[in-house]
């Protein structure tokens, strides 16, 4: 493989991280600050996708953004009801929500399982004609993702250090305590889903947008990819709310940039789940594995001192 081309790879992994780190930015927010495992995440996805994808086919590609979200923000709302209000395990409210959304993605879809974009205007090819002046015709998906990511980093940043973001990391910490100091610990949880699942329908709307066009299972295995990218960037940077944030993008784009070159080396599409679970073990058992290093060599220090 030449640099030119390890180039070109690391162009490509940069546009996919981009655009899905902002699903891993809202398991940021659900997983990491509110402890709730939202595995709705598929579903959502692919809903910010067909939403986003119709409403530009219906000649609004600028609309289509907020429609996704909005439509996000709903899925996230009956997820959170489902825990909150009727007493459902939050897994298997993500289960159960993403199960009926499979539907709904069809049903927004006019019953297809695959739209076509590619005479449709949207926001990446306004965007490239506007370019094109300037000769940077080809930059727009780097460009939007770039934009997208910023915004909802500084938004987060924002946000968790307001009183409502306080609460939110409260409830995730110690719910009891949130309950102490009169806050409504359904009512954190459920902002916390519904501003979560408007960033992962954004991340599905802006891929979809991108690659001009969306099928039924857009988002299978998202989640899997999202938790796998947030753990790899929680062993980069663990402290700190922006630098977090900045290294789950950091870590979607570690992840993606090891799946682009295991597509490199022409792997079986079927083994291509199992390089996503590899990388999942990975990000999972090395921080365990080097504290426990850690933990040797320390006691190992101690008995020597112990015996001089």
């Amino acid at each position: 493989m030449s640099f030119v081309d390890f180039l070109g790879l690391g162009q490509t992994a940069l546009e996919l991280a981009l655009f899905n780190s902002l699903t891993v930015l809202a398991l940021y927010l659900s997983y990491s600050m509110l402890n709730v495992c939202d595995l709705s995440t598929d579903g959502c996805y692919t809903l910010g996708a067909a939403v986003g994808a119709m409403v530009a086919l219906a000649g609004y590609p600028v609309l289509s953004i907020p429609a996704a979200m909005l439509a996000g923000m709903v899925s996230g709302l009956v997820t959170a009801v489902l825990q909150t209000r009727m007493g459902v395990n939050s897994l298997l409210a993500g289960i159960v929500v993403n199960t009926g959304l499979y539907s709904v993605n069809i049903a927004v879809m006019e019953g297809s399982s695959l739209k076509n974009l590619n005479k449709t205007t949207t926001v990446f090819t306004m965007l490239k004609d506007w370019l094109k002046s300037a000769g940077l015709g080809t930059w727009q998906n780097l460009i939007v993702g770039t934009a997208a990511v910023v915004i909802v980093i500084l938004f987060l940043s924002f946000f968790l250090r307001t009183r409502m973001g306080l609460a939110i990391r409260a409830t995730g910490n110690n719910p009891d305590m949130v309950r102490s100091s009169s806050i409504d610990p359904r009512f954190t949880t459920t902002v916390g889903l519904v501003i979560a699942n408007s960033f992962t329908a954004l991340s599905g709307c802006l891929m979809a947008q991108s690659q001009k066009s969306v099928t039924v299972d857009i988002g299978s295995g998202m989640v899997t990819v999202a938790l796998a990218s947030l753990l790899i960037g929680g062993v980069i940077i663990r402290r700190g709310i922006t630098l977090r944030a900045v290294g789950a993008v950091l870590g979607t784009f570690i992840f993606r940039l090891v799946y682009t070159v295991a597509l490199r080396f022409h792997l079986p599409a079927y083994m291509l789940k199992l390089v996503s679970s590899v990388i999942v073990l990975a990000a999972l058992s090395i921080p365990y594995l080097y504290g426990k290093g850690s933990q040797r060599r320390i006691a190992g220090l101690s008995v020597m001192k112990g015996g001089e």
